[in-house]
């Protein structure tokens, strides 16, 4: 009797299985949409049908490196942020932001939101910073090299090898050739607490700069290759030439 019960419960919970399979199966398939009021998640991958990725939501603790045409390569980044990647699974831009207040009441706050160059860095930025009470927000554009910036990644345990002085003159040096880019353009509100339209050459020295104070005095300077003042218009100059 014990035998013909057992056969009959497993041969009905093969049964169950089987109708539970299809029932899933067959609702999967009839249906591509699905609702949540509400969702946890440390990292969020957004890929098209054939699998390329082309947006990422996450926390600090699951930040991808910089990914180019799908590849991996470590760039750390503390923040939490968004991540957005063009039709090849490559990095084009995003938005990251992080704040808090130390032991000794220091604040450090911001939000960067860039858009790169193709497998390049970022040709536009538009960033508002805090580091304790100086205050940086503004737009700022870009020149960026025409090299993939792949090469810069791969290159890095070379660097690192080299002697810190070595590899500091030989970054330095490419700094100043404009190896990495340089930025053009700034628009904005510096540390100083000024209204700022700076205006920069190719290697990223300021030459133009128009600038308004918090009490109103406004000037416009034009400054050398040195960064400096060579020339400085006021209203009042602008006013006498009337």
């Amino acid at each position: 009797m014990s035998n013909a019960i057992n056969r009959c419960l497993l041969a009905y919970s093969g049964v169950l299985t089987a109708a539970v399979a299809i029932a899933l199966l067959t609702g999967a398939a009839g249906s591509s949409k699905t609702a949540f009021e509400e969702i946890d998640v440390q990292r969020l991958n957004l890929r098209e049908p054939d699998g390329t990725l082309r947006y990422v939501l996450s926390s600090s603790a699951k930040f991808p490196g910089a990914i180019i045409k799908g590849t991996e390569y470590p760039h750390p980044r503390p923040q939490a942020g968004m991540l957005f990647y063009n039709d090849e699974g490559s990095e084009v831009g995003g938005l990251i932001f992080a704040g808090s207040r130390d032991a000794d009441g220091k604040v450090s706050s911001g939000g960067s939101l860039t858009f790169d160059r193709y497998e390049q860095d970022q040709i536009v930025q538009i960033i508002g910073l805090d580091e304790d009470g100086r205050q940086v927000a503004g737009m700022q554009v870009s020149d960026r090299p025409d090299r993939s910036i792949v090469e810069h990644f791969t290159e890095q345990a070379r660097l690192e090898a080299m002697p810190a002085a070595e590899r500091d003159a030989l970054l330095r040096e490419r700094s100043e050739a404009g190896h990495y880019g340089a930025g053009r353009l700034f628009v904005g509100r510096s540390m100083s607490g000024n209204a700022v339209l700076q205006l920069s050459d190719g290697e990223g020295q300021p030459r133009m700069r128009m600038s308004v104070a918090r009490d109103g005095t406004a000037s416009l300077d034009f400054l050398d290759a040195d960064g400096e003042v060579v020339r400085s218009l006021t209203p009042d100059d602008v006013a006498g030439q009337q």
